[in-house]
């Protein structure tokens, strides 16, 4: 059994409130949870408006497999029009 772990820090610069930054990353993790099999929550930055780091954890058999699935997911956080990913890091246990 391999647990991934992928830790995502990302930059919200549109967001005026908590509101607007909830709004972002819920929308974010919705799409990466219906789109990948992972279970994900908002860790850290909590009071920050313009700031969320996210954590997601994925249990597979193979390393390889999961380590390409989470290299996919950063992919695509890359790519999301309402956030700037800054820093990311991936574990395996």
């Amino acid at each position: 059994m391999v647990v991934g772990v992928l830790r995502v820090r990302l930059a919200i610069f549109e967001a005026l409130s908590l509101k607007d930054k909830r709004r972002v990353t819920r929308s974010l993790k919705e799409r990466l949870a219906a789109r990948h099999n992972v279970s994900i929550a908002e860790v850290d930055d909590l009071d920050h408006r313009q700031a969320a780091t996210l954590g997601l954890a994925m249990v597979a058999n193979e390393a390889r497999f999961v380590h390409s699935a989470l290299s996919k997911i950063v992919d695509e956080v890359r790519s999301y029009p309402h956030a700037s990913l800054l820093d990311y890091d991936i574990e395996l246990l």
